[in-house]
């Protein structure tokens, strides 16, 4: 990590990125499943049961019963009948983040989620890209800062969802009014909102304060460390051309991941699914009768929030659901999708360990403090840009189907 500058001096990501969102809060586990497959079948259970024996498979809590009336959830298309009578299809699942590096499958339907945030919903697209700040104390192995092309729920030590842009479409980014103007001052260009981004990642550590984003006026240091950000990029939203680890170590299924998940209905013969287990003499991971060889030890090392990544996505797909719930409801076997999942992330997880050789000599040169982005009148942010862009251009369907005042 280069030391652009002291903590004490350097921007807080809360002045830089200013708009942030509390993530969504579901109050319930069985919306969300590693699989689309299961999150159907867990639905039409739901919607075959009736009166209590509804309302018990459902969860209800006090922000969400089977009788709670809520408008559409932003640009989904579930119903708003009230739960306790419909037997309507499953909305379509889709891809959310549940815990570092961990996409699964939701069901986006508001009536099943506690603390929806509409205003996250509602910038969610292509062209979005959510931070989601961890809290961990300072000092702790991993990366300060997640970056997600999906919409992160509350999960683990993940703080405050940053969108990069306040509208739909890639527009208005969620930066200090006057960042980029003023970085491109004294960088002697413009950078983009991807660029302030990319830096961000590269160098965004803990501090006392807050999570601190040490600044640069040097062009050079400032391009070094946005091509490392942009590569940090790459490889956490998992979009485009597949990583592949250098010199040929690809991860291979030498033994198939066959065995089934604890606590489903299997035959007698096939055997459980235990708590992996790494090899680190032969490089091996090891899951059951299944083994994945070679796994870099800086893949199953990499940790975030002070827990290993690799050990929290096996849980959430082995672990032992109360029999009788919905979340007991899940595939037969280990799907192949999950497996191809497993070596992408490994891959990805070896390749962010990898040290940057722009870390280790950058010199200091030229830092932006808080007191000079003050003395520019950047900080401190006004308090329009802490709250959400008005991006309502469309009718969003109430409670039992009537629209929504806008």
């Amino acid at each position: 990590m280069p030391s652009v500058t002291h903590d004490a001096a350097a921007p807080l990501l809360t002045d830089l990125m200013p708009w942030s969102v509390a993530p969504p809060r579901l109050g319930r586990g069985w919306p969300t499943a590693p699989d689309a497959a299961s999150l159907k079948a867990r639905w039409n259970a739901l919607v075959q049961a009736e009166g209590a024996d509804r309302e018990a498979l459902f969860g209800p809590t006090r922000a969400r019963t089977t009788h709670s009336a809520v408008a559409q959830l932003p640009g989904q298309s579930s119903g708003t009948g009230r739960l306790a009578r419909v037997s309507d299809p499953c909305p379509e699942p889709v891809r959310v983040l549940c815990g570092p590096f961990d996409e699964q499958w939701l069901i986006p339907d508001h009536r099943l989620i506690d603390a929806a945030r509409p205003e996250l919903w509602r910038v969610a697209d292509d062209e979005q890209v959510f931070v989601v700040e961890q809290t961990a104390p300072p000092g702790a192995p991993g990366p300060a800062l997640l970056a997600s092309a999906v919409l992160p729920l509350s999960a683990g030590r993940g703080g405050r969802v940053r969108p990069l842009y306040r509208r739909p479409g890639g527009r208005e980014p969620n930066l200090a009014p006057g960042l980029p103007e003023y970085l491109g001052s004294r960088l002697g260009h413009s950078p983009t909102p991807v660029d302030v981004l990319a830096w961000t990642l590269a160098v965004a550590r803990p501090g006392r304060d807050g999570c601190a984003v040490p600044l640069t006026g040097d062009p050079e240091v400032w391009e070094r460390g946005v091509e490392s950000g942009r590569r940090t990029l790459w490889l956490m939203r998992r979009d485009g051309e597949r990583p592949k680890l250098p010199g040929g170590r690809r991860p291979y299924v030498r033994a198939p991941l066959t065995a089934l998940p604890r606590a489903r209905p299997r035959p007698t013969a096939t055997p459980l699914v235990t708590d992996p287990f790494y090899d680190r003499a032969e490089e091996s991971l090891h899951l059951g009768e299944g083994r994945i060889s070679p796994v870099p030890p800086e893949a199953w090392d990499f940790e975030v929030g002070g827990v290993r990544v690799l050990e929290q996505w096996f849980a959430a797909r082995t672990g032992t659901p109360e029999p009788g719930t919905l979340e007991a409801i899940g595939p037969a076997g280990w799907p192949q999708a999950w497996t191809s999942e497993l070596l992408e992330l490994i891959t990805v997880l070896a390749l962010l360990a990898e040290p940057r050789s722009w870390e280790a000599d950058s010199e200091p040169g030229s830092p932006i403090t808080r007191a000079e982005l003050r003395s520019a009148g950047v900080l401190p942010v006004p308090d329009a840009a802490r709250r959400p862009a008005s991006v309502l251009d469309h009718h969003e369907e109430g409670p039992e189907g009537q629209f929504a005042l806008i």
